[in-house]
């Protein structure tokens, strides 16, 4: 009799090989074609909300590995939470105005064309350029397998967005926290606006080191007793800035000596500079700081006087204790001008080039050659003029200032600027916004809890925000001035008036429109008395503004405010996470997000950063092409997100053999269960069935917990051990006689596919935020009974484990199981056996806790388990101080299951006599 045909073999027509170059994009495509995230909203129409806002990506150049593992990261958790039953919204965004955009559209026209062109059509363009970016992301996006609202994104540049960021700067300004003030700040001359902190970036730069010589006035001489020589030493590494010396600070605590030739320094920095050769000679009189107080000291670059002040901000970690003060180019030297009172001076142009003002700076002996010439190049005329002054010149290099756009050093530079005040109360709340914002953090969850770390000192360190911008391309600070009186306009009904046009003609109106067109009907305001202010918002002031725009404003159904989640990376902590933070603070008084999550950047395989030079650069287009999105998604759920990620061709072939695993995992456990009708009940389980169901059981909570603390590594690395190991490398190998041979509706049977159906439905749950496509193909495969009405991925909610009773403690059994591995191990290799089936153990097996003796000879997959054996001794291994020997079976081979169990050769056992009738 031919057996094969009564033998019940898996069966299904999942495929072994997903294919998922070629049929990823397909499915992709039917489920936008679909609308899913719709039908996901009607699914979940009355469950609880969970909001990821999502940070809006810049709308300049095709997407790299770095926006991949965001998007993909945010799909993630997004689908994480829907799987567990929630309601989920994620409106994807773009950040589309900014100095990047300008720059290409500037390239393209040539500047004499862009010159002559009115702002408004010179910001069209700027629209038109970014339109199409957003274009070109969102469909790369989408072969992520990313779903999300893409058929209403925010986009900055929108007329209605643009309209509520306004709003946002109007409410900011009702609350009393914008401020125009004259003080120094990073300017970018090669961009010529100026910066935010976020938009600051430190690269190493060479620089003078100088020592310089400013001598006292001779009432400051006479004063202090002293005669002949005598003057005070800075140290500056920005000889172009002495032009607009006005101040040398001292620090208030500490004595100041004069030496032997007429130098004055800090007492505690004296013997670093008669070891730096600076000054020489013996201390000859000790001074202290408060007696310098207002003395006049003689700038060595032009003759002007310059104030002794006293500030906590001069540190002895360095220099001579005297430092060279600006108000015009430092924030220290500006605060501790202001409270001095000294001038504020500023000689140099948008371009970073000195202005016509340098002339009256009387910079000696020919003042008019500084005019138009780059404060860079001026450093070595400048030593030139200060001659016998100059102590000591030298070179260094040190971390830096620079642009993070045209990445070129910045300088310091006084002008008009818009800040919002961190240390100003809110109107109507009681704590600054500083404090507030500080308030504000202590309620938010930070994933990994040390980032609290990074943005905490941040805020607390942090100087008032300068928003403006001069540029074309953004939102303008749509603000009018009285042209007499320079006084800003924040009158409600003309604030309100520009922001309803702005929904209608976005903000190019303030450009295309006039001042009457402007101001609201019967205003009280006459439009020829009043100028426009010409500035734009900072871009971070855009993007932080995003929680307002698009949760808050009812333009988009994008979640609860304020949102469940916000991730991004790192350096977020001085950019979104910080705007976001403080606009939120500042109008509402709360955190935007409760929960925050950073992720690190992407790099190569020994974790150096990539660059097309190197040709170390990972792009997600081609990943996809090669391996698909699955594999892509799935590096992203095994990596250290929280770290910089590590990703290679090589790293990408170990994760695409960790998918196939899995996939292979799933298709076994389908094709088992391919003619289940019932489950079976609980108490109808066998002692192996229920020993793997209270192990699944167990891992999955385990697995549960490590996904809902965003830890998605530990928790597939928990996932893959139990696959590997209990269930493929033990449960799937040791059910296979029962699922093949035992008659289809034997109880026996019935209870380990119902074992395996109920492990893979709670599998499924937790892989299908990663695997989405997968696990949507499995159900398409998958037999009516194990689909339960389920169309596809999206009808799958998680469902836990039937809780069954504990069958047995299994630590004795593995190490039975292994040592009996290892006694067999070099026989196999030797061949002296094929399978373990063809033998049989014997020993004391009442030490064992499994009670049924087919379950236990399951366990070992041999084909009999006794007291004694006659049969042929090969083996033996000891557990529990027992000894338990292996022999080759006693009785025949069994023609059907090739258990070694039956009487004579060629006849069926008596299990399976009864199974085929015969």
């Amino acid at each position: 009799m031919d057996y094969k045909e009564t033998l019940l073999l898996p069966k299904t027509d999942f495929p072994m090989r997903g294919n998922l170059p070629t049929n990823e994009p397909k499915k992709y495509q039917a489920w936008f074609d679909a609308d899913m995230y719709e039908q996901m909203k009607a699914k979940r129409a009355d469950a609880e909300m969970f909001t990821l806002h999502d940070g809006p990506p810049y709308a300049n150049g095709d997407i790299h590995i770095g926006h991949a593992l965001n998007k993909i990261l945010k799909d993630i958790i997004l689908k994480y939470n829907y799987f567990q039953g929630k309601a989920v919204r994620m409106t994807p965004g773009w950040d589309c105005h900014g100095l990047p955009i300008e720059q290409k559209v500037e390239e393209k026209l040539g500047k004499s064309k862009k010159e002559a062109m009115p702002t408004e059509k010179f910001r069209e363009l700027c629209r038109a350029h970014a339109e199409k970016f957003v274009d070109i992301q969102r469909t790369e996006f989408k072969t992520l397998g990313v779903i999300a609202d893409w058929e209403n994104p925010y986009v900055t540049m929108d007329f209605k967005f643009e309209a509520n960021i306004y709003r946002t700067l109007c409410e900011v300004a009702q609350k009393g926290l914008l401020v125009e003030r004259h003080k120094p700040i990073f300017w970018s001359w090669a961009a010529r606006t100026a910066l935010a902190d976020a938009e600051v970036e430190y690269e190493d730069k060479e620089d003078y080191s100088i020592y310089v010589h400013f001598e006292l006035s001779d009432a400051a001489k006479e004063t202090l007793g002293l005669e002949g020589k005598a003057g005070l030493v800075i140290w500056t590494t920005t000889p172009w800035t002495l032009p607009a010396n006005t101040g040398i600070s001292l620090n208030p605590d500490e004595m100041y000596v004069v030496t032997a030739d007429g130098q004055i320094v800090a007492e505690a920095r004296y013997d670093a500079m008669i070891e730096e050769g600076v000054v020489s000679g013996h201390a000859s009189r000790k001074i202290a700081a408060t007696e310098l107080e207002g003395l006049l000291a003689i700038n060595p670059v032009n003759g002007r006087t310059s104030t002794v002040v006293l500030g906590e901000h001069v540190l002895m970690d360095g220099g001579t204790g005297c430092v060279h003060t600006a108000p015009g180019h430092g924030e220290d030297d500006y605060k501790v001008g202001l409270k001095y009172g000294l001038d504020v001076i500023m000689p140099v142009d948008e371009r970073g080039c000195y202005d016509e003002s340098v002339v009256g700076l009387n910079l000696l002996p020919n003042p008019e050659n500084f005019v138009g010439m780059h404060i860079f190049k001026a450093n070595e005329p400048i030593l030139e003029i200060l001659g016998d002054n100059l102590l000591k010149v030298s070179k260094f290099v040190h971390s830096y200032p620079h642009c993070w756009r045209t990445k070129k050093p910045l300088i310091y530079r006084a002008t008009n600027q818009w800040f919002i005040s961190i240390d100003d109360t809110p109107q109507g709340a009681s704590d600054t916004l500083r404090e507030s914002a500080l308030h504000a953090i202590e309620d938010v969850d930070f994933y990994p809890a040390s980032s609290k770390n990074r943005l905490k000192p941040m805020i607390e360190g942090r100087p008032d925000w300068c928003i403006s911008r001069q540029r074309s391309w953004g939102v303008p600070i749509a603000f009018f001035r009285i042209k007499s009186t320079k006084e800003v306009i924040f009158d409600a009904d003309v604030l309100e008036h520009i922001a309803a046009l702005f929904d209608v003609h976005g903000a190019d109106a303030w450009y295309a429109m006039s001042n009457a067109e402007l101001l609201p009907e019967g205003s009280k305001y006459n439009p020829d008395d009043l100028e426009k202010i010409s500035d734009i918002l900072d871009v971070w002031f855009d993007s932080g503004s995003t929680w307002n725009s698009v949760l808050s404003s009812g333009n988009y159904d994008a979640g609860e405010y304020p949102a469940s989640l916000y991730i991004e990376g790192s350096d977020q902590h001085r950019g979104w996470f910080q705007s976001s933070l403080l606009l939120s603070s500042a109008i509402n008084q709360i955190s935007p997000y409760k929960t925050l999550i950073t992720h690190g950047f992407t790099v190569d395989e020994k974790g150096e950063k990539m660059s097309k030079s190197k040709g170390n650069v990972v792009a997600p287009d081609k990943v996809i092409k090669q391996y698909g999105s699955e594999i892509l998604r799935l590096w992203v759920a095994l990596s250290d997100y929280q770290t910089d990620l590590k990703i290679s061709d090589g790293i990408l072939k170990q994760t695409a053999e960790q998918y196939r695993k899995i996939r292979n995992t799933f298709r076994f456990l389908l094709a088992n269960v391919n003619d289940l009708e019932t489950y079976v009940e609980p108490n109808e389980y066998g002692e192996l069935d229920r020993w793997i169901l209270v192990k699944a059981r167990d891992v999955f909570v385990s697995v549960k917990a490590s996904f809902d603390a965003y830890d998605f590594l530990r928790g597939f690395a928990t996932l893959n051990h139990f696959i590997t190991n209990e269930l493929s490398g033990i449960y799937m190998d040791i059910t296979k006689d029962r699922l093949y041979c035992e008659a289809k509706d034997s109880q026996t049977r019935r209870a380990t596919q119902s074992a395996m159906a109920h492990i893979s439905k709670a599998m499924l749950g937790l892989v299908a935020p990663v695997l989405t496509y997968t696990v949507d193909e499995i159900l398409e495969y998958a037999p009516t009974r194990f689909k339960e009405g389920m169309e596809n991925v999206f009808d799958l909610v998680y469902t836990e484990i039937p809780q069954v009773e504990a069958s047995f403690d299994d630590t004795l059994l593995m190490e039975a199981r292994e040592k009996f591995s290892e006694a067999i191990d070099s026989l196999k290799k030797e061949k002296v056996i094929k399978a373990t089936l063809e033998l049989e153990i014997a020993g004391d097996a009442s030490i064992l806790p499994i009670e049924d003796a087919k379950d236990l000879e399951d366990w070992f997959v041999v084909s009999a388990i006794k007291t004694s054996s006659e049969g042929e001794q090969i083996a033996s291994f000891e557990l529990e101080g027992k000894t338990f020997t292996v022999h080759k079976a006693t009785c025949a081979k069994c023609p059907r299951c090739w258990r070694f169990t039956s009487n004579a050769e060629n006849r069926a056992c008596e299990r399976c006599a009864k199974v085929v009738g015969a």
